[in-house]
């Protein structure tokens, strides 16, 4: 079995803990997700079965989605309601408000991660030094904030829901914490959905309990589908028996595509076939003239 199986992530299961009921379900041991979302947080976690796991360190798209909740009046040492509670304040913002400082967020920005996050420092993870109530100083990393839309604000309760697009590596809640300190007060973040990630919806994914009753083979997609916005080369019998036994290819050979792929990380991998038949991922050198063989699929 091998493939890709898009999942909505429940509530109260880390992202290993989906892997290893899938691991159960499939009974295949090489499985592992393509982005790690905190426990507290559902949502799309598209994850890789069998040798698809040798597609993890290239997928084509690190972009994300996210419906986001925040609860202005409270900060937490974990930046959301599930945290040790350090502050509690009234707060009155208003909707003008929050809309002349939403733009401040959006961009290319700087984030400083929190403290319960996996981001190495010296050789650990900063939630390994927080749970010993440990905290160090950490830099501000760059974060890249596509959009933020308002999709409703309860004033007197002073919640704010937001979709939220961004590249990989931000932190929404950071984004929120940040959001409060500009308003001049606190906030911590009290619901999270990624709706996106990886190219996919959260409309093609699937629950664990649905996966489970239907089996794993029903759900389970293509291993190129994790490789939207690749392009493809179609090779000749003599050029796919050299591939799948290793060999390059000679670029003056091949008809590459004139279209450019829809990232420059994907500009330099094709997926490659024969007639129909997938092979693998091949891996352009321009300065060989070579299109060498990344991975077997065939």
């Amino acid at each position: 079995m091998r493939g890709l199986l898009l999942i909505d992530k429940p509530k109260e299961f880390t992202s290993f803990d989906v892997v290893a009921v899938l691991r159960g379900i499939t009974k295949q041991r090489r499985i592992g997700h393509t982005g790690t979302l905190d426990p507290m947080a559902t949502g799309v976690l598209p994850v890789l079965v069998g040798n698809a796991t040798r597609l993890a360190d290239i997928l084509p798209s690190n972009d994300k989605a996210y419906r986001a909740e925040f609860r202005f009046g409270i900060k937490t040492d974990t930046l959301d309601i599930w945290g040790n509670v350090l502050r509690r304040e009234q707060t009155c913002h208003t909707l003008a408000e929050i809309e002349a400082a939403l733009p401040l967020f959006t961009g290319d920005i700087m984030q400083m991660p929190p403290m319960y996050s996996a981001v190495k420092q010296n050789g650990k993870r900063l939630y390994e030094i927080a749970r010993k109530g440990g905290e160090v100083a950490r830099p501000a990393r760059p974060a890249t904030v596509y959009s933020i839309k308002i999709i409703g604000f309860d004033e007197p309760e002073q919640t704010l829901t937001l979709d939220i697009h961004c590249a990989g590596g931000t932190y929404i809640r950071s984004l929120c914490d940040d959001l409060g300190e500009k308003l001049g007060s606190c906030a911590a973040m009290s619901s999270l959905r990624r709706t996106m990630a990886c190219g996919f919806s959260l409309t093609q994914c699937v629950c664990l309990a649905q996966l489970k009753e239907d089996g794993a083979e029903k759900h389970l997609l293509e291993p190129q589908a994790a490789l939207r916005g690749y392009n493809e080369v179609r090779v000749s019998e003599k050029q796919a028996a050299r591939f799948l036994c290793g060999g390059a290819l000679d670029i003056s050979r091949l008809t590459l595509p004139a279209v450019p792929a829809t990232s420059k990380a994907a500009d330099e991998y094709l997926l490659v076939y024969h007639k129909y038949r997938f092979l693998g991922v091949g891996k352009l050198d321009e300065t060989a003239k070579q299109l060498k063989v990344r991975c077997l699929f065939d």
